[in-house]
Parts: structure tokens; sequence; C-alpha cells
């Protein structure tokens, strides 16, 4: 394995950084979950962008971090379009670039995107620097399988448009991931029971990493009872289960083999149809092959 770190100071101290934009994880909680490379990157990067200027630099003070008059920029969704031609041009100038979100992996349910898309149009270099995330960190405690799993975001406020994106993930073979308010959490719950189905597994993932973190497992039908009498404050990410196999009828299971058998071999369609309608993958494809040689 090849190892490439452009950093060459002891952790936390400025060294010389090549021009670039780095993305930095930042804590979601313990201020101890930075990285080493990221002190680094704080340390010796020449430009400091942010979410949330006043996090970044709280950050740093913490870490004992000095900002020896550097430029600290701030970036967010209000002031995005204004602030990108400026940090594209400090990055066209060669100069080391650091944008942190305010907590958690720049890019997840974070304003850098566009920042990004404008560096790579730009044919800038942009690196990352990994480290702590919500989803992945609620993922790691649910309980759930993480073989396969969906990253959702933020559901939309709205009941419609919120039903709709919870139908929509319904039939998603994977563990589904949200972000949710506390203020929210409640008509959340309701509508991924009525949506997803009451018995379905789920955990609520709260304050993740800091002093009150609780992790609550049970079905989203429970869930949403348990949730009504509780007073919910904190970050929330919502880990739910994927869909629970219903077993399919000899009727159903010959009209979907005949719909993959249409459009792909006997193989791949023989696996589609198992995961479809959750029957053993030898079953499927002995059925298959049946109906291959009655042809």
């Amino acid at each position: 394995m090849t190892v490439s770190n452009p950093v060459s100071a002891e952790p936390g101290r400025a060294a010389t950084i090549p021009p670039g934009l780095y993305l930095i994880a930042t804590p979601i909680g313990a201020a101890r979950d930075i990285t080493l490379r990221a002190l680094d990157l704080l340390a010796g990067c020449t430009v400091l962008v942010a979410e949330d200027t006043r996090s970044l630099r709280h950050l740093m003070e913490l870490h004992a971090i000095a900002l020896r008059g550097r430029r600290v920029i701030a970036y967010h969704d209000h002031n995005g379009a204004e602030m990108r031609p400026k940090i594209l041009a400090a990055l066209a100038d060669g100069q080391s670039v650091l944008y942190a979100s305010e907590a958690g992996t720049p890019l997840v349910a974070d304003p850098g995107y566009q920042l990004v898309r404008a560096a790579i149009a730009e044919g800038l270099p942009v690196h990352s620097a990994p480290g702590p995330s919500a989803a992945l960190a609620a993922l790691t405690v649910a309980g759930l399988p993480s073989d396969r799993f969906c990253f959702m975001g933020f559901a939309p406020p709205q009941e419609s448009a919120r039903r709709k994106l919870l139908n929509e993930a319904a039939r998603i073979p994977a563990t589904l991931i949200f972000y949710e308010s506390p203020k929210r959490i409640g008509r959340f719950l309701d509508d991924a029971s009525l949506c997803l189905g009451p018995e379905r597994e789920a955990a609520l993932c709260r304050e993740l990493t800091k002093r009150h973190e609780e992790v609550i497992r049970m079905p989203l039908g429970a869930l949403a009872e348990h949730v009504r009498s509780q007073n919910m404050r904190g970050e929330i990410v919502m880990v739910i289960d994927r869909p629970i196999p219903v077993k399919a009828d000899a009727t159903a299971l010959d009209a979907a083999l005949d719909d993959a058998l249409a459009q792909m071999g006997v193989k791949d369609a023989a696996a589609f149809v198992s995961e479809q309608l959750g029957l053993a993958r030898r079953e499927v494809y002995q059925a298959a092959l049946a109906k291959e040689k009655r042809k």
C-alpha cells in the first residue's frame, strides 16, 4: 500500500501545504475526534474557509492552533455565489485552501458541493482529509445491516413532500439513513411508520459522541409512540432497516421471471427476482432454468 502525505510537520504545527482545496472533517461532538492530518491542515493552509467561522475558530483554540493573520472566509448557502469566485481566485493563485463544514464531513448535508464542483471545473486540485461523520457513526451503533446503505439527507418539512420521499424509499433494498431535527422527529416517525411499515426495525441516534448520547432501537411504530412522550433535543440521525421480504406465490414468481428474462440472462434474472420477491436464489434460479427449457 502506498501512503501519500504532503504534510511533514508534527501534528498541529505549521507546515508547507501544496496548493489545492482541502476538505477536512470536523468533530460532531467530542473535540478530540479530529484527525492528526486535519490538525496539520488547519495549522498550515494559507486560507481557511468554513460554513461557520465561529465553530472553526473555537476548534482551533481547543487544539492550540494559531491563526497567524491568515484569512478566514465564511462560506454557506446564503453567500456561496458571492464567495466562490474569491476562493477560486486564491486556489488559482497557488494557495492552499482549507474548507470545513460546521460538524462532520464536508458535502454531506453541507453547502460545499458547489465549491468543489467549481474547483474541479477549473482543473484545480481537490483533496479530502476524512474523519467524523454522523451518518456513519449512527450506522455503526444502530445494529442494522451495514453492507448496503443509502443516505437520504434531511426529509422535507412539508408532510406531502416527506411522504412522497418515504414512499419512494420504501422499496430501496438498503438500510436508510436520515438526518432529522428534534422539532420534526415525531412527524417524521409517524410518516415513516405509515409509509415504510410499523414493523420495520429502526434506531434513533441522538447527540452522538456528546455527553447525552442516546440510541433507541425498536420498530418504527413503537418508536413513534415512544417519541410522543419525550422532549427530544439535539442532533438526530435515523437509521431504518431495509424492506421486510414478502413471500410471493407461484403466479407472482412466474410473472416476475417473465419480465426479468426478457431483459437479462438466467443468472442475472434469478438474482434480481430473488431479491425483489424475498425468495431463495437457488429456488428462483431453478424456476428460471425450467422456464428457459420450455421455450
